[in-house]
């Protein structure tokens, strides 16, 4: 059994980190990670949509090259950076993980008006449910950013006030990156979709 000696010197190191804030650090960073993981889970449930949805477009509109070519060259790059946990403590990778999704949105919603242009594509049954889905994905997306945002705010907080921005420092609790407003606009102005009576089909 431990000796009288090392429980006690046991029970004050968890008394001082109690007191010191090493256990709110930890909680918080906990919260941050499980927040990140929805926002990686989203982003991810957006990826895996987009093989179906540009498949469908080039059914009907595969001269439309420049905006297919624009979505699949931008699921390319974001394919490309690992959204690990790890991602959040390094805030150069953070920033090109959110500029490449930026990126992804942006192509999309330029595909999605580019669509406007086919009767016949906005009114197949695939391409609706894909937009459907598309939409939805967003703004679980924007949900999750914002949640993401809020628990790195309070984590930060915690990591900067006196006296527990000492035992960050101690313990390398370092400062994490939050969404930008500027980005997450393109995330929240999801796709305009029209779920009114399909046009009819063009004349040939």
């Amino acid at each position: 059994m431990p000796s009288r000696p090392f429980l006690a010197a046991a029970l004050a190191a968890a008394v001082l980190l109690q007191g010191c804030g090493y256990n709110a650090l930890q909680r918080s960073d906990e919260q941050v990670k499980a927040a990140w993981a929805e926002v990686v889970d989203q982003y991810q449930r957006r990826a895996d949509l987009i093989p179906n949805l540009v498949n469908t477009v080039k059914g009907f509109a595969a001269q439309e090259q420049q905006a297919l070519h624009g979505v699949t060259s931008a699921g390319a790059k974001v394919g490309t950076i690992l959204a690990t946990p790890e991602l959040i403590n390094d805030p150069q990778a953070f920033t090109r993980f959110q500029q490449a999704q930026g990126e992804l949105s942006s192509a999309l919603s330029r595909l999605l008006v580019v669509v406007e242009r086919y009767p016949e594509l906005k009114s197949d049954q695939n391409f609706r449910d894909l937009q459907a889905q598309l939409v939805g994905t967003e703004n679980r997306i924007a949900v999750a950013r914002n949640r993401y945002n809020q628990a790195v705010q309070e984590y930060n907080v915690i990591a900067r006030q006196f006296p527990t921005n000492l035992t960050a420092m101690l313990f390398r609790f370092r400062e994490k990156p939050q969404f930008t407003v500027g980005n997450q606009k393109n995330i929240i102005t999801a796709p305009r979709v029209d779920f009114g009576a399909p046009s009819p089909k063009s004349s040939k």
